[in-house]
């Protein structure tokens, strides 16, 4: 299985009447990802660069720390979807065992099949305090940027985009999806095979900002988390606690910082009402 979208033809209804029209619609499949031939969870993704979520959800999910210790990732092509088969280094299978989750659900819930409760507010580690700075006006150009890079997003109008983007280099990786939490980890998948470090710039989401998406940014050391909709309640106090920079409703030359307002320059400082 290949190709983010498929052509359709749809009733298109206007002013004018109504006429067949072509379509293209974005593609969603059932991706298993399994770990030394036990299925560990089942998401409803967009078929391309999986070999990137397959190393992102390992990355993001805490089933390995590095690259190294995946040996091997096999794409197995099914009738009813795609699998992933995910091989670790040896020994690491134990701390699998301790977490295993069946999550089979759509494609907006990244808690879906949880087995325990604790997992939704697991610990996170704390970023250290400064790091990249961004300008006031480096918010827009990561947007803007994040929106020409998204073809699939442009053929078919539903996907989400996840981006990575420094000062010195712009947009540096973008990956396409159905699902805003499988898109973040195609782009940590990215990162961590190119050898680069989170922690040198801003990630970009074309989404709001759920919990997860948050804790998925900290354990990558990134240090700035930017969103053009809305964060959770929940999502802004793990961001908090964890000193991760938490921008969102950034549109146009507008933005809210919720969280750690440091690593951002701004042009004019806000006084208190």
């Amino acid at each position: 299985m290949s190709g983010g979208a498929t052509r359709t033809t749809a009733l298109a209804v206007g002013p004018a009447g109504a006429e067949r029209a072509g379509r293209s619609l974005a593609r969603e499949v059932p991706v298993a990802l399994s770990f030394d031939g036990t299925t560990h969870a089942v998401m409803l993704a967009s078929p391309g660069d999986l070999e990137d979520f397959a190393l992102g959800f390992s990355l993001s999910e805490g089933i390995v720390t590095a690259p190294g210790q995946i040996e091997r990732i096999e794409w197995v092509d099914h009738p009813e979807g795609i699998e992933l088969r995910i091989w670790l280094a040896v020994g690491l299978g134990a701390r699998l065992l301790e977490r295993r989750r069946a999550m089979a659900g759509p494609v907006g819930c990244g808690l879906c099949g949880i087995d325990s409760l604790k997992e939704a507010t697991r610990p996170l580690p704390t970023l250290p305090p400064g790091g990249v700075r961004l300008a006031e006006g480096d918010i827009a150009r990561a947007i803007t940027a994040l929106a020409l890079a998204q073809p699939l997003h442009a053929e078919t109008r539903a996907m989400h985009a996840a981006g990575f983007w420094t000062p010195g280099e712009g947009l540096v990786f973008a990956r396409e999806d159905v699902g805003r939490h499988n898109a973040l980890d195609k782009l940590l998948g990215a990162l961590a095979r190119a050898g680069r470090d989170a922690s040198g710039g801003a990630i970009v989401m074309t989404s709001r900002v759920s919990i997860e998406l948050v804790q998925k940014a900290v354990l990558a050391r990134a240090p700035i988390l930017i969103a053009v909709s809305a964060p959770t309640d929940r999502a802004a106090a793990a961001a908090e606690a964890a000193g991760l920079t938490l921008i969102a409703r950034a549109r146009g030359a507008g933005f809210d910082i919720h969280t750690h307002p440091d690593r951002i320059a701004l042009t004019e400082v806000p006084h208190d009402a």
